[in-house]
């Protein structure tokens, strides 16, 4: 970041921001409350494990897919080897190095808590492609992965044999105050029968509404934390709930929550929120915990 846009930056944070950083400091990291048994899994069916935060992996009949991937203990500019940003509550619950080989790493957009770079560089490999949204790739160090896709809203690529599709969420796209531009999305991830919504960020929209078809949706990755305020660009639990419904979703894992203090609303609010709206069928909520597995 250019020294400008930092000073503008640190005016515009203020004494709360700061007060909370220097509490984060004397704050120790939570170890996940799981750990996911990675080598367990096989190369058949849907496999999923939440990582922490938007961070799952995801496995479809061998296919390895990592949805907006933080490892990093903070998220926020780098100032040299400061961080300016939000300390992680809980540690990932699978650090890069227990990982599988990743086919693709799929980016809902570019803000810190989502696009978060010394994760991506872990993440390098000449193997290994990426799936972004539109004018997101200069961000990246393109040249260190097999490529770099830049989706917009209803544009899909083929990457072996995943299908994704790119649709219109209610969020914004820029990581500084400047760069409007950026694109933000969701994906409908399509791997032989398996079918699985990647939710991204978003507040309530009816786009969801578009993506049911015949064909069933097995799982969808839905945001519920961070609406206490932000209620215009970050669904609540109940609404959450009401997209993966409109989708046709099956089980619904949430993400976006228990991991950074990113608003007021109590930590475990989230999920007792959304295990509530799931009603009489507790169950499709197939993960509740950092570091849980959901198989099919």
């Amino acid at each position: 970041m250019r020294a400008p846009e930092t000073a503008r930056f640190l005016r515009r944070a203020g004494p709360a921001f700061f007060r909370q950083i220097s509490g984060d400091r004397r704050r120790e990291i939570s170890p996940a409350p799981r750990r996911p048994d990675l080598k367990a899994w096989n190369k058949e069916g849907l496999h999923a494990a939440w990582l922490g935060h938007s961070t799952v992996l995801l496995m479809l009949d061998g296919f390895t897919i990592l949805t907006d991937p933080v490892f990093s203990e903070r998220i926020g500019l780098r100032l040299g080897r400061l961080v300016i940003g939000m300390k992680r509550l809980v540690e990932v619950a699978a650090p890069r190095m227990e990982l599988p080989p990743v086919d693709v790493v799929l980016l809902s957009h570019a803000h810190m808590d989502h696009f978060d770079l010394p994760s991506l560089r872990q993440l390098e490999d000449s193997h290994t492609r990426v799936v972004t949204a539109d004018q997101t790739c200069d961000l990246l160090r393109r040249r260190r992965y097999a490529h770099v896709h830049e989706l917009r809203w209803n544009q899909s690529v083929q990457v072996g044999p995943a299908r994704f599709t790119a649709f219109e969420v209610q969020h914004w796209g820029a990581r500084m105050r400047n760069d409007m531009y950026r694109g933000y999305n969701g994906y409908l991830v399509e791997v032989g029968r398996h079918r699985v919504v990647f939710g991204g960020d978003t507040a309530y929209t009816d786009s969801f509404k578009r993506l049911r078809s015949s064909q069933p949706i097995h799982m969808a990755i839905m945001p519920v934390g961070a609406y206490d305020p932000w209620i215009r660009v970050h669904c609540n639990p109940e609404q959450a709930m009401t997209m993966a419904n409109h989708a046709g979703a099956e089980f619904v894992l949430p993400v976006h929550h228990q991991t950074f203090t990113l608003s007021r609303e109590p930590r475990f609010e989230p999920i007792e929120r959304i295990v509530s709206a799931a009603g009489p069928h507790p169950e499709r909520i197939c993960v509740r915990e950092i570091g849980e597995e959901f198989h099919i």
